[in-house]
């Protein structure tokens, strides 16, 4: 059925893809059983009601309100943002200069100057009944999705009244329905109306890329880079390289960057360009070629050096380049980052850290610098730098209210910092203060909340804090169970625990998390046959779990029992976990229980020497004490006894021993 229409209150009509149509004297479009009255003959009749004097011009009576976006979006805005040069998160600020002029000419203020200024140029034309029953049908038509008669009728138009808006339109109808040829031929006739429209000269080159019509983009891009400014051609190369990067084919896309910027080849920028185009299609000689040349040109160049960096075929010698290049430019902030980061990357930490110390002279509230130190501080087991420098940051963003960066993961710091030095209400403070837009992480600081409320006999309220958290994910909701667990079981209330363990373990059977501490809890109240079975259970569900062998094959040496089963499951652990000292010292116990005292001494040094860990010095001093070192033995449990003086399997070894410490 024809949609008949009805009403004369001018009101704005949409196309099907979404962009703005024309004023049209029309007030609803709806669909009517009687009358069977023709669109065409109610337009015509509206057209004469309304008839604009002739004296009226086009560009004033006449407003066409297109999204010019749609347009620019498809040719240029949608182009992948091109490759940062530096391996580094700063924008060396020679790229910086290049990237903000080459987005500054899509900028929409810009857009809007220029359509202003376009709007200024618009040819006198006289809005007949004619021309604008033509541009009305033509609106009318695209929006029943109908887009070549259209597309043909404002090309039609844009010749009698040489207005290039119509192209403009006609190009928009085309890509609407991907019809990159047709939009193509539209710019084009764009361009002639108003050869010097920038926006239209950027629309063809968009189309002409995508369409992989290189040569005619080829001559236009040499022109713009020819005509542009010296202070401005290095933007005008990167925005080439923008244009040519959605090229589909990529290898002609490449030779023909290399031809354009050919002429250019004594400008820093063009070398890097050239070496960044390199690097992408995988020729690294060629790439380290230019940026070499670039930082010949240029040997103070920040961006040069960096690139090089990037692309040097010999990553081993990088190193060494960028500590020369800063030897000898000491202010060289970007590149002194990028050092510092590889320095990290090759764990070189104290290094890094004086590295991060430098440039926090140079910024001393630059937050980027102070959280890596904070870091590099826990890194090198140094707390009262580390809090220091994260306390520093949590002062800086405080007095930021503009950045909008999140301080959670700094809080957490600094609440296990707070910990491991025993300020439990410190640690609390912290943890407290996190209000973390991240669910997840917001999730994991209200458990450790209630770890800390309970480390400090509130276990009524970190209980609460459990119950009050409702994740809807079944990972997080067995990770409550694990964390009320643990309380628990810390409290002493190994019973309680072992209670909520089970009925978790029950409710998610197949969380080897969950059921590696209930098997654990199992133990410790004498429940060695279920302990077995859960543990039986992970290695069940995830083979490559190490700490289920470990744990079941300590727990049979430790009660003396199926000790050659004993050794295999925790020989299986080892050659999962090579250098964990914990099963290292597995070992060492079930070769003291099957022995072999020779076998077991070399296991616990070796366990003791990665890991200074109380059960691990009574395991090595009894064997000791069995071996007749007893001087050394004596001294081992003492460590043991001041590192964790309520440690149970010290209490029972020297009970086993009748020693007296």
């Amino acid at each position: 059925m024809r949609p008949s229409i009805c009403g004369a209150t001018p009101r704005r009509v949409t196309s099907t893809s979404g962009n703005s149509g024309i004023w049209v004297g029309l007030d609803r479009v709806h669909w009517g059983s009687g009358g069977g009255c023709a669109r065409d003959r109610e337009v015509r009749r509206r057209i004469r009601n309304h008839r604009c004097h002739s004296g009226i011009a086009l560009k004033n009576a006449f407003v066409i309100v297109t999204l010019s976006g749609l347009l620019t979006a498809c040719a240029v805005a949608q182009l992948p943002q091109p490759d940062a040069v530096p391996p580094v998160q700063e924008t060396p600020a020679a790229i910086a200069d290049a990237t903000a002029a080459a987005d500054a000419s899509d900028d929409a203020d810009n857009a809007a100057a220029e359509e202003a200024s376009e709007f200024a140029k618009l040819p006198k034309v006289a809005l007949t009944g004619d021309l604008l029953y033509k541009l009305m049908k033509a609106e009318l038509d695209f929006r029943e999705g109908n887009w070549q008669a259209p597309y043909a009728a404002l090309l039609e138009a844009a010749k009698l009244t040489r207005d290039p808006r119509l192209p403009r339109r006609a190009a928009e109808m085309a890509l609407s329905v991907n019809e990159h040829q047709s939009a193509m031929a539209a710019v084009g006739v764009w361009r002639e109306l108003v050869p010097d429209s920038e926006e239209a000269a950027r629309a063809y080159l968009g189309l002409a890329v995508l369409n992989d019509k290189l040569p005619e983009a080829e001559a236009i891009l040499r022109q713009r880079l020819a005509e542009a400014a010296m202070d401005e051609r290095g933007a005008a190369m990167f925005q080439t390289r923008q244009f040519l990067s959605r090229a589909k084919d990529k290898a002609a896309a490449a030779a023909m960057f290399e031809r354009l910027l050919s002429p250019y080849r004594h400008m820093v920028e063009a070398r890097i360009l050239l070496a960044q185009s390199a690097f992408a299609r995988g020729d690294k000689p060629q790439a380290e070629t230019e940026a070499r040349a670039a930082l010949a040109l240029k040997p103070d160049s920040e961006i040069a050096m960096l690139t090089l960096a990037q692309v040097a075929v010999d990553q081993g010698s990088v190193e060494a380049m960028l500590a020369k290049f800063i030897a000898a430019n000491p202010k060289a902030r970007e590149v002194r980052a990028a050092h510092a980061r590889l320095l990290v990357d090759q764990k070189q930490f104290e290094k890094a850290r004086d590295s991060f110390e430098v440039l926090l002279k140079d910024q001393p509230e630059d937050l980027g610098t102070l959280y890596a130190l904070g870091i590099l501080s826990m890194q090198l087991d140094d707390p009262a730098s580390a809090e220091e420098y994260l306390i520093h940051f949590t002062e800086v963003l405080a007095a930021s209210p503009e950045d909008e960066r999140d301080p959670s993961r700094v809080l957490l710091m600094l609440s296990q910092l707070a910990e491991q030095r025993g300020d439990l209400a410190g640690a609390l403070k912290w943890i407290t203060s996190i209000e973390s837009d991240d669910p997840a992480l917001y999730f994991g600081a209200q458990v450790k909340r209630a770890q800390l409320m309970a480390k400090q006999g509130e276990l009524a309220g970190a209980r609460k804090v459990l119950a009050g958290l409702s994740p809807s994910e079944a990972a997080q909701q067995a990770q409550v169970v694990l964390a009320e667990g643990q309380i628990l079981r810390d409290a002493g209330k190994g019973k309680a625990a072992y209670q909520v363990l089970e009925d978790g373990a029950r409710k998610f059977p197949k969380n080897p998390d969950l059921l590696y501490d209930f098997a654990l809890q199992a133990e410790k109240i004498g429940r060695v046959d279920v302990m077995e079975k859960a543990l039986r259970d992970v290695m069940a569900l995830a083979p490559d779990n190490h700490h289920a062998y470990n744990a079941l094959g300590y727990s049979l040496a430790e009660r003396n029992v199926r000790l050659d089963e004993a050794l295999v499951l925790i020989d299986k652990a080892l050659k999962m976990a090579p250098d964990d000292p914990f099963i290292m010292d597995s070992l060492g116990w079930v070769h003291y229980r099957m022995g072999n005292l020779d076998a077991a001494e070399t296991q616990l040094r070796k366990a003791y020497a990665l890991r200074k860990d109380a059960e691990i010095a009574v395991h090595l001093g009894e064997v000791l004490w069995r071996k007749g070192a007893q001087e050394e033995a004596r001294k081992l449990l003492r460590e043991a006894r001041a590192k964790d003086p309520k440690n149970d399997t010290l209490r029972n070894t020297l009970a086993r021993l009748q020693l007296k410490l």
